[in-house]
């Protein structure tokens, strides 16, 4: 049903990872950059009547009714129906929801609006307006001119300012942002999740030279032999450069000063794929997360990062990780802070989420069930924590789409190409609880040659579902043949039956894959009290856990970890017992006041063993 277009196949046969034709900025924080971030004005528009006329069509550019244009009084009798107040106002980074109790159900149109002052750019400089993410439909104006619009609440996206636009003083610039539902859109109508609304990652604009690097990618090469190179501690390092327009002949600088790497590298056109030996590079892994500092330079711009060097594979049913068995201790994360009920966006945020995830002795972790924060992959690389990353392609979105589909390939390539440089991600999922039919084959099959294309170096996998005939669980979904990994989501004891049915179940896997169990749990108020049998009890939940790792120990020998359902309590609108949801999901292992439920410390328990025994 879906083609895969003739740049997709001549990029499969290359041998390094080809960068996607997109005009995404990567690593705003190494540019010549100016923060946004703050305070913004906002007005609540649930008719969209800054955005259409009373006949419903859009306003023309210079409507004075438009909310992107400047509401200007000359005379008293002027009739104007709209400002944005100095007492209404919302911080950036940050969701609407918490922010203000007019929010806290709001689905709908807001209007964020600002000023700034710029200077202006040089005639050969350029100017990028560039957004962290946006949750969901943003248009954005600058001076009363739309400048550009971008759909997908957890991916980034930027646009070049015209020169003509910008002003030393009193830049006006709006952001529509729109986080209805609609079915064609990914994720689509129904989630287990708080739809939080907003501007809810960092703003920045970035100065860059008239050509500059707008994209790279550095990793080991994988047509190498990997135990041969590791054995001499002699990597090949192999990296691609995509500029942002065709540049006459010049070059590129790579350095990687504690490797005395000092490359120079010759551009022509504007993509560059290039390759190079290196002599003691240590490999990044759990145990050493070695970071190198490495710095690109070109045409006036120098570009930081920190980068690890590994490999991720498969053999047969186990994977590798520079060549060696592990075993992925993972726990599941949404992008939330609950003791604030609100998105998680800084640095401080995940430092609170990973403080758990290490106590926890957890090696893994699943950023569920979309790109979260850079912040959160960047900490990871820090901490050596292996990332699984993942677009919101859930549960029954419209399969039958050409354009849907072209949405989540969108999302998918943003999410890549952001994070193709962080050594702890490891997997690309491409969806989550899919619904087995040809159709939805299809489609997630055409995302996975998608991944592959944009990087052949990580596993690529999707969290499924399991069926249970009579306590016999059979892994057989048709999409398993296509990834890397097999990973499904079970809850044998919550949605069906009680946790002591564990003890008979056995399980068959259809693949000889790896076997991962991407989700597992059980809710619990905490504080609540009562035998195991009890639902809603700690007990409950503690039981639970500990007949779940009972039968983890008697998996297949596939069987290559979990990341349980979930690190901490979080809201959903669909969680709605009076007594012991109120709004949250309550499978969090932690509470939504930070405290650990007793199941916290059986997990705990089975980690600290199998760490042991590495």
């Amino acid at each position: 049903m879906f083609k895969t277009t003739a740049l997709c196949i001549i990029f499969m046969f290359l041998s390094l990872p080809a960068l996607p034709q997109e005009d995404l900025l990567m690593n705003i924080d190494s540019r010549n950059s100016v923060s946004l971030n703050g305070s913004w004005s906002y007005i609540i528009d649930p008719y969209e009547t800054g955005f259409y006329d009373y006949r419903y069509k859009e306003r023309r550019e210079n409507d004075p009714e438009a909310y992107w244009n400047r509401p200007v009084t000359e005379n008293r009798w002027d009739r104007v129906e709209h400002d944005y107040g100095e007492n209404f106002t919302l911080q950036v980074p940050g969701d609407w929801n918490s922010q203000a109790e007019v929010f806290k159900y709001y689905e709908g149109t807001v209007w964020y609006q600002r000023e700034f002052d710029f200077t202006k750019p040089g005639e050969k400089e350029r100017v990028f307006l560039h957004f962290g993410a946006v949750n969901y439909d943003a248009h954005v104006y600058l001076n009363g001119k739309k400048i550009g619009s971008h759909k997908g609440g957890f991916t980034p996206f930027n646009f070049e300012i015209p020169k003509s636009l910008l002003k030393e003083q009193g830049n006006f610039l709006v952001v529509k942002v729109d986080n209805k539902r609609h079915p064609q859109e990914i994720p689509t109508v129904n989630t287990d999740w708080w739809n939080f609304g907003g501007i809810t990652r960092d703003v920045n604009l970035v100065k860059v030279p008239e050509t500059f690097i707008q994209q790279y990618a550095l990793h080991l090469d994988e047509e190498q032999d990997f135990n041969l190179a590791k054995k001499r501690k002699q990597f090949n390092l192999s990296g691609s450069i995509k500029l942002n327009s065709l540049s006459p002949a010049s070059e590129v600088k790579l350095e990687i000063p504690e490797l005395k790497i000092n490359q120079r590298i010759k551009t022509s056109g504007d993509s560059i794929d290039f390759s190079f030996n290196t002599r003691n590079l240590e490999l990044w892994s759990p145990e050493n997360p070695k970071l190198y500092d490495v710095i690109f330079s070109f045409n006036g711009e120098q570009i930081r990062d920190k980068i690890g060097f590994r490999k991720i594979a498969t053999s047969g049913k186990d994977i590798l990780l520079n060549g060696e068995k592990i075993f992925l201790r993972g726990i599941s994360i949404h992008e939330e802070i609950p003791q604030q009920m609100r998105r998680a966006h800084s640095k401080e945020d995940a430092r609170q989420l990973f403080g758990y995830v290490q106590d926890l002795n957890a090696n893994m972790v699943r950023l569920a069930h979309y790109p979260h924060n850079s912040n959160m992959t960047k900490m990871a690389d820090s901490l050596g924590i292996l990332v699984w990353s993942e677009i919101p392609v859930y549960w029954t979105i419209d399969f039958e789409s050409e354009e849907v589909l072209e949405k989540a390939k969108t999302q998918l390539r943003e999410m890549i190409i952001r994070d193709r440089n962080r050594a702890s991600v490891i997997i690309w999922s491409v969806g989550n609880e899919t619904p087995v039919s040809p159709v939805r084959t299809e489609f997630m099959k055409s995302l996975i040659t998608e991944a592959r294309v944009l990087d052949s170096s990580r596993l690529i996998s999707a969290a499924l579902e399991v069926g249970n005939n009579d306590g016999v669980f059979m892994i057989d979904d048709p999409l398993g043949e296509f990834t890397d990994i097999v990973s499904v989501n079970e809850y044998l004891g919550w949605y069906g039956g009680l946790p002591g049915d564990a003890k008979t179940a056995k399980w068959e896997v259809a693949y000889d894959k790896p076997l991962f169990f991407s989700e597992t749990g059980a809710g619990a108020k905490a504080g609540f009290s009562g035998d195991k049998e009890t639902r809603w009890s700690e007990e409950y939940q503690e039981w639970y856990y500990k007949e779940q790792v009972e039968m983890m120990k008697r998996m297949p020998d596939n069987y290559s970890g979990l990341s349980p359902w979930i690190l901490t309590d979080f809201r959903s609108p669909r969680r709605n017992h009076p007594v012991y949801q109120e709004g949250w999901n309550r499978k969090g292992l932690i509470d939504n006041e930070g405290n650990r439920k007793k199941a916290f410390y059986v997990l705990k328990d089975y980690y600290t063993e199998l760490k042991s025994k590495k």
